[in-house]
């Protein structure tokens, strides 16, 4: 009985806690976004200025995950299979995206690829720029989910593969690629959820253009700033429905995988 009611009261406390955090506030932008109704929703959304965040938002965001499946797999793969000097410190830095202010990465960025770039690049309120800028703060993602799966990984498969003669890509391929595909799945959504809603990192490097390099959290503070906030609201529900749709395949995803693994077992 001591047990069931200590049990019950963690999860109301915890209950609590994530409705004031996280439903509660998702609920306000909700209904706000519904102010004028059904009608002023759906304009919000369908504005073409705000489509055209929002494909520009989309299509980046999907390019950085791209970015860093590739070389955030690299970066997991050498901290785990490789020896080299400074490993320790690379290591480190990796979770600085974390703990930098994002608006310090934007100030760093253009003071390197800004009008006065001391290496002559020049990319300041490019779309480039604003995939450079989010692909720094997400950075740790891919890289966190795969390194310790490849740490956990059984190596004596990929030997005993080899000593038969199979090659590299043929093992990366079917041995060691099929065990990191959650990971590399589940790191490359959240870079990609967490790109789309991001600020700081590209406000002054992205330029703010709008149709060009204007994001979407751009645009709604924008909106904000011209009295719209109807708008903003609008395009936030419309972030927020992405990234749940995107950390709901994951999950499924992961799901699968894991009964998958369990049958095979």
């Amino acid at each position: 009985m001591g047990r069931r009611s200590t049990t019950g009261l963690t999860v109301g406390v915890a209950g609590l806690w994530l409705s004031i955090i996280v439903l509660l506030p998702l609920a306000a932008i909700a209904a706000q976004s519904f102010d004028d109704g059904a009608s002023g929703f759906w304009d919000g959304v369908t504005d073409p200025a705000a489509l055209d965040t929002l494909g520009i938002t989309v299509v980046v965001s999907l390019v950085v995950a791209l970015v860093n499946v590739v070389f955030g797999t690299i970066i997991a793969w050498v901290l785990v299979r490789d020896d080299f000097p400074g490993k320790a410190f690379v290591n480190a830095i990796i979770d600085l995206p974390f703990a930098l202010p994002t608006i310090v990465a934007s100030l760093v960025l253009l003071s390197l690829y800004g009008p006065n770039s001391p290496i002559g690049v020049h990319l300041s309120a490019t779309q480039p720029a604003v995939i450079i800028a989010l692909t720094f703060v997400t950075l740790p993602f891919v890289v966190r989910q795969v390194q310790p799966v490849l740490m956990e990984l059984d190596t004596s498969v990929e030997e005993a593969a080899a000593v038969l003669g199979a090659s590299n890509r043929t093992i990366w391929v079917k041995i060691v690629l099929p065990a990191l595909l959650p990971s590399i799945l589940t790191g490359a959504g959240l870079a990609f959820t967490r790109a789309i809603g991001e600020f700081g990192s590209v406000v002054l490097i992205g330029g703010n253009i709008p149709g060009e390099t204007q994001v979407a959290s751009q645009y709604i503070q924008q909106q904000i700033e011209v009295d719209e906030p109807v708008n903003a609201a609008a395009v936030s529900v419309a972030l927020l429905v992405i990234a749940f749709v995107v950390l709901l395949i994951l999950r499924v995803v992961s799901r699968i995988q894991t009964s998958r693994e369990g049958s095979e077992a």
